[in-house]
């Protein structure tokens, strides 16, 4: 066991992989998140080096209470399984007490960084004139990025986020060759005057299912109708009185 704490980058937040998992377990991305934390906690706290024997995937998806979660994890690479035995690929860089060791250093020595840096910028002065660097600062507006979490309604001039898109397209089969701006604005215009709130993982994977079922409509209009033959004519007369005297010649 390695401690009560674990390493989390924020940008595991918004990984492609954390979309195909929600996709493959029909489960929210944050609740995605969580689980995963559940399964990472676990293995730090119980395992030395990643691996864990003596257990189950069906006993760490009742942990989560999603069944076929391990799989899943096991699908976007997150965790391996060889001879029966489940493990977390490259636990040593983010887990145990090594690597916990390894980020607190980081840690310190960035703040030692920071310290210093705060220290020189008393003595030394700006290289640019304050009205020079106001001009090169950019504006807040460009600075935020959009948070692909966050619910939003469907407007025109809409765009998928590429990972997103590549991720989930990947997932249904799709070749991104498919997705044409004309496929775009026809899903904004049908979608815009709804006014649904969806976040953008979910406005993409719609998008994609728009694209498939595109797919499938074409593929059945397509489909030849065979007419049905016509029955085969036969020479035998019905009305015909003679047949009881035989056939004369």
């Amino acid at each position: 066991m390695a401690g009560d704490w674990i390493k989390f980058e924020l940008t595991t937040l918004d990984k492609p992989e954390v979309c195909q998992i929600a996709d493959l377990a029909d489960i929210d991305p944050d609740a995605v998140v969580g689980k995963l934390m559940r399964v990472w906690g676990w293995f730090d706290q119980q395992t030395e080096k990643g691996n864990a024997p003596s257990v189950s995937k069906k006993l760490l998806d009742r942990l989560v209470g999603v069944t076929g979660f391990c799989e899943h994890m096991k699908s976007v690479g997150w965790m391996i399984e060889e001879d029966c035995v489940i493990g977390l690929p490259h636990f040593e860089r983010h887990n145990g007490k090594t690597a916990k060791n390894r980020l607190l250093t980081a840690k310190r020595v960035a703040n030692h960084k920071a310290g210093n840096a705060k220290g020189n910028d008393a003595i030394v002065s700006g290289a640019l004139p304050k009205e020079d660097v106001e001009k090169n600062k950019e504006p807040l507006s460009a600075r935020d990025s959009v948070d692909p979490r966050m619910p939003s309604e469907m407007t025109l001039d809409w765009t998928p986020d590429a990972k997103l898109l590549k991720t989930y397209a990947t997932h249904s089969g799709v070749v991104l060759t498919l997705f044409t701006d004309e496929v775009r604005r026809a899903f904004t215009a049908h979608y815009e005057p709804r006014g649904q709130v969806n976040t953008q993982a979910e406005w993409v994977q719609m998008l994609v299912k728009w694209v498939v079922n595109d797919k499938a409509r074409a593929a059945a209009s397509n489909v030849t109708q065979f007419k049905p033959k016509a029955a085969p004519t036969s020479d035998f007369d019905d009305s015909d009185t003679d047949w009881p005297n035989g056939v004369t010649s």
